[in-house]
């Protein structure tokens, strides 16, 4: 059995209150308590079933709505205004005058909500000329995540040199997926669950990050994930933090703004060029029976020439020609001359 959530004990607080307010009400008008209880529950129930269908409208949609509607009304007060002056040369046209400025009133402000809830930035300045809004820094918008980005552990480990900035989204029905995973009978897919609850945990006691569990909004349950992900993050004005190339692409063709963290540890490649010295471990042999085979950090491969001798230890080489291949970026490279002697 489930039990009732904090939302739902208010909501029913709420009900009750409201219930009480019409009851009260009705004895201070002479009229039956319980007729005006009813009306007040009645009341009640329909702010609260408003408040669940603006659940998927967010704050600058709400705002962007009441901007709307006002202009919309001003709008059909202006035709409004008009057609009462050419209805008083038509004085047999008594029920148009009175029921067609109702219907213009209603009909210009929900255009005028429907236009600006579905306007961009650039076209809610055209609605209101000469007046634009502060442009949001990316920074400022939130940062929503996928399971593999949180299983993944870099952005754990991003998070806390403080180069990630901004509230950290993390949806309910990823933080689900993580603890199905967890529950797994599956050897494998359990290590990720919990790896990914334990890195989730480690960004949550982060002191300059603020993570965020965003609660499910309603959504058809046969959706995929990335659907969801990327929808959530159009209704937020979120940018989305993946590891995912697919997702990634899906998302930047729907308008949504991708940080994908295999680019960034790809931009953040070293650049090896001819005559560069470094370091390297030699780790094994190369093709030829004279080269030895070592590793950048970031994987690429060094190929040392004259350097069998030298397996297993650190050498100090000189670049030779960096080549960049399908399988990846390979170089080779000589014993610099204190090496070699």
């Amino acid at each position: 059995m489930k039990l009732l959530t904090t939302p739902k004990i208010l909501c029913a607080v709420f009900i009750l209150l409201t219930a009480a307010i019409g009851g009260m009400s009705a004895i201070g008008f002479a009229s039956n308590e319980w007729m005006g209880a009813l009306g007040g529950g009645l009341v009640g129930c329909f702010i609260v079933l408003v408040d669940a269908g603006l659940k998927n409208l967010s704050f600058r949609q709400f705002s962007n709505a009441t901007v709307g509607l006002l202009v919309g009304l001003f709008c059909g007060m202006l035709i409004n205004y008009v057609l009462k002056e050419l209805f008083k040369l038509a004085p047999q046209a008594v029920v148009a005058t009175a029921v067609i400025p109702i219907a213009i009133q209603v009909a210009f402000g929900y255009w005028g909500m429907a236009l600006a809830i579905r306007a961009n930035r650039q076209e809610f300045s055209f609605l209101i000329p000469y007046v634009r809004f502060r442009q949001d820094s990316a920074q400022d918008s939130p940062l929503l995540v996928d399971s593999n980005i949180i299983i993944d552990g870099r952005i754990a480990r991003l998070c806390e040199t403080g180069f990630l900035s901004g509230a950290l989204v993390v949806p309910r029905f990823v933080l689900d997926e993580l603890h199905i995973l967890a529950d797994s009978s599956n050897g494998i897919k359990q290590e990720r669950g919990k790896r990914g609850l334990e890195y989730l945990r480690e960004m949550q006691e982060t002191p300059s990050l603020e993570v965020t569990i965003q609660e499910d909004y309603h959504h058809h349950h046969e959706e995929l994930t990335d659907t969801k992900l990327i929808e959530l993050a159009k209704r937020l004005g979120a940018r989305l933090l993946t590891n995912d190339r697919n997702l990634g692409r899906v998302a930047l063709l729907q308008g949504v703004t991708v940080l994908n963290l295999n680019e960034l540890a790809k931009a953040m490649r070293p650049n090896v060029v001819a005559g560069d010295p470094l370091s390297i471990k030699l780790v094994r042999e190369g093709k030829e029976d004279h080269q030895a085979v070592g590793y950048l950090e970031d994987g690429t491969m060094i190929v040392v020439n004259s350097a069998i001798e030298h397996l297993g230890e650190t050498v100090e080489v000189v670049i030779g020609s960096p080549l960049q291949t399908s399988a990846g970026r390979l170089s080779f490279a000589e014993l610099s001359e204190s090496q070699a002697s």
